[in-house]
């Protein structure tokens, strides 16, 4: 009969492991995963609160509607505004911001840091481009201005001014915005609707003529857009300060009389593709804008007025004077009998 063989004892490794040593791997895995994340938030930070460079340079860049915050991330870090495309993303994303950048032309100082540069994109801190109208200046003008500064598109300009739906919806009681897009300084951002571009403008035109500025133009039988249309003839007759009360005077002294004003820059505006040399036949040729052939203010504004020109029409000059004639240094002579003006013209126009 064969003896049983005596069993080896079990080896120490076999023995089932104690709980701390089932533990043991999960607190390995847990302290490498800690020390990732320690090590993320640290770069995340240093990241956040760093900025590209030292060296203070500026940027522009225009992100369009519908940019995605990937190439935008990644043209941020072309341009040098952060270091990296990938870090700003992702701290975008865990901000929430995503939704609520904005679209736009922005300038950034590379010295920024990526936490501000993604608050000014939040904010919408767009890049703002000053125009200056002056007085005086014409819708045209005016589309030309916005073309040359990149602002917009000169035919869309004239358009909208144009449109008397537009015009009514703002308040203008005429058939186009001429007349009513003030002259005056502006900054505005690069992609604004037209619409808003001149409704800023318009604005500004309610803001100067107000209660009391109707009050004035009904002492003197005017209605706003009267006022307006022989504001705009002041404007364009002269650049002289001190003249336009003289001159809205002899203007409303013609009126009250039934005189034609005879006003070369209202015949000029009605001219299409004047070459800079008013002529007789022009003076002769009836438009709704010739002061010579018609009697009474002009088919509209011939310009936009200015504060003071429109000060002017509002408190006249009363003067007995008829008629002006330019001298040739910015200024003219006035004179109150015909007899006199025919002089003064032989004076200072004839002879030249």
């Amino acid at each position: 009969m064969k003896r049983e063989q005596p069993k080896s004892p079990t080896l120490e490794a076999d023995a089932p492991p104690t709980g701390a040593k089932r533990l043991r791997p999960l607190w390995w895995s847990a302290l490498i995963l800690g020390a990732a994340l320690f090590f993320l938030a640290a770069d995340m930070l240093l990241f956040i609160t760093s900025p590209a460079t030292n060296r203070s340079e500026t940027v522009v860049i225009d992100f369009p509607a519908g940019t995605p915050l990937s190439a935008l991330a990644n043209l941020l870090e072309q341009r040098g505004v952060v270091r990296s495309g990938f870090r700003f993303r992702l701290y975008a994303r865990l901000k929430g911001a995503t939704r609520h950048i904005k679209a736009g032309e922005y300038e950034f100082s590379t010295a920024l840091r990526p936490d501000a540069v993604l608050s000014k994109l939040v904010r919408g801190e767009v890049l703002l481009h000053q125009v200056t109208f002056p007085e005086g200046v014409t819708t045209q003008d005016i589309a030309a201005l916005l073309t040359a500064q990149g602002l917009a598109s000169a035919d869309e300009v004239l358009a909208v001014a144009a449109d008397a739906n537009f015009a009514k919806d703002l308040g203008v009681a005429a058939p186009t915005l001429e007349g009513y897009l003030f002259p005056d300084t502006y900054r505005f951002a690069r992609h604004l609707p037209v619409a808003t571009i001149l409704r800023t403008m318009v604005g500004r035109f309610f803001q100067y003529f107000g209660a009391a500025e109707e009050e004035r133009a009904l002492r003197l039988g005017l209605a706003r857009h009267e006022v307006v249309i022989l504001a705009s003839v002041v404007e364009k007759e002269t650049g002289s300060a001190p003249e336009r009360p003289l001159i809205a005077g002899v203007f409303m002294n013609r009126l009250r009389r039934g005189i034609p004003l005879q006003s070369d820059p209202t015949v000029i505006y009605g001219i299409p593709d004047f070459d800079g040399n008013l002529t007789r036949v022009h003076l002769r040729t009836d438009t709704p804008y010739n002061t010579y052939t018609r009697r009474g203010l002009p088919a509209g504004p011939i310009c936009n007025p200015g504060a003071a020109a429109l000060d002017a029409v509002l408190s006249p000059a009363a003067t007995p004077y008829l008629y002006f004639v330019a001298k040739g240094d910015g200024t003219h002579q006035f004179s109150v009998t015909l007899p006199e003006h025919n002089a003064a013209v032989a004076r200072h126009q004839l002879h030249r």
